[in-house]
């Protein structure tokens, strides 16, 4: 889910440049350091940028800098070890999105228990996926191409960021629901299988609209479907998935976890700025450029949609048979 260089630095220098506003938590003195979040992927994607408007707002509001590290590896599961190994006293967070979800039943030997050993904070954004395809395609529509890829079986490619990634994940379960059969043809990377399908070697992808918008409106590419359960702010032409496949709805959504043990108080406090940030009209403004939307809510709501995601792609992962590499 990489953004163009010059986009992610524009949004990175907006965050830097935000208001301070002084707001210094009060749980037992907390905290008296820089805190850190972790992320699961390289700098300039999506979800590297949700954590960084965040930690930049958060910064000031704690009264002490919020440093965000990427360690990319193995969909997520190093940066989730690096946490869940960290001294449980709100120094050190999880940047938490899907993937973790997905990788308790894709992966047979993690070294930890996401649902055990992460406790959820709050939850951050939403972040839109569309369903778009190559214009070689035949279709302008999603019944359309539905029916193109039924007299088509396994002729038509679907690229993805790897296995078990957002794009994965979401075509498995498109195809389970339409009874489509796609190949999966996964990279290393969004970026990559974005350029393959810009070029032809692939023909459809489900991908994050902050990668896609701009392809879609200069015509490089033809969306037919928003994978959310409303429509996008920013492509409001582009009717829902499920407008066609009543059910059909998925998104991509990202939060903090801290370890397991964790005082309540530092929980609570984390919590509560997070969502003070969230309620700022600029922070909900930046993320409506990227298509996502806040996520407010309280460490019991972040942790009910993890354990309700944990288990709705769990049973996509055994239906489908997709396997780690």
């Amino acid at each position: 889910m990489k953004l163009p260089r010059r986009q992610f630095l524009h949004l990175a220098a907006g965050a830097s440049a935000l208001p301070f506003v002084l707001h210094v938590a009060k749980a037992q003195g907390y905290p008296s350091r820089p805190v850190h979040i972790i992320v699961g992927f390289a700098p300039g994607g999506g979800i590297d940028i949700n954590a960084r408007l965040i930690g930049s707002w958060l910064s000031n509001r704690l009264g002490q800098q919020v440093v965000v590290e990427n360690r990319p590896g193995a969909g997520t599961n190093i940066a989730t070890e690096a946490v869940v190994r960290a001294p449980a006293d709100g120094y050190t967070l999880l940047l938490a999105c899907l993937p973790n979800a997905v990788n308790a039943t894709l992966y047979d030997n993690l070294k930890f228990n996401f649902l055990r050993d992460i406790m959820p904070v709050a939850g951050i954004a939403r972040d839109t996926f569309l369903v778009v395809v190559n214009p070689a395609v035949p279709a302008a529509t999603l019944p359309e191409f539905i029916a193109y890829a039924r007299v088509n079986s396994g002729k038509i490619n679907m690229g993805s960021a790897g296995i078990g990634s957002g794009n994965h994940v979401f075509g498995e379960l498109f195809k389970s629901m339409t009874g489509v059969n796609l190949v999966h043809v996964p990279y290393r990377g969004a970026a990559p299988a974005l350029v393959d399908l810009l070029g032809g070697k692939t023909q459809v992808m489900f991908a994050p609209a902050s990668i896609l918008i701009e392809h879609i409106r200069t015509g490089r590419l033809r969306a037919l479907g928003v994978l959310t359960a409303t429509r996008s702010p920013q492509l409001p032409d582009i009717p829902t998935v499920a407008e066609f496949v009543p059910g059909l709805e998925a998104s991509y959504w990202s939060g903090l976890g801290a370890p397991r043990n964790t005082s309540a108080e530092i929980v609570q406090s984390l919590n509560r700025e997070v969502n003070a940030v969230l309620a700022d009209s600029t922070i909900k403004a930046r993320l409506e450029a990227l298509d996502a939307s806040a996520m407010p809510g309280s460490p019991a709501d972040f942790g009910k949609l993890i354990a309700d995601e944990t288990e709705r792609w769990g049973k996509v992962i055994r239906t489908t048979g997709i396997k780690a590499e």
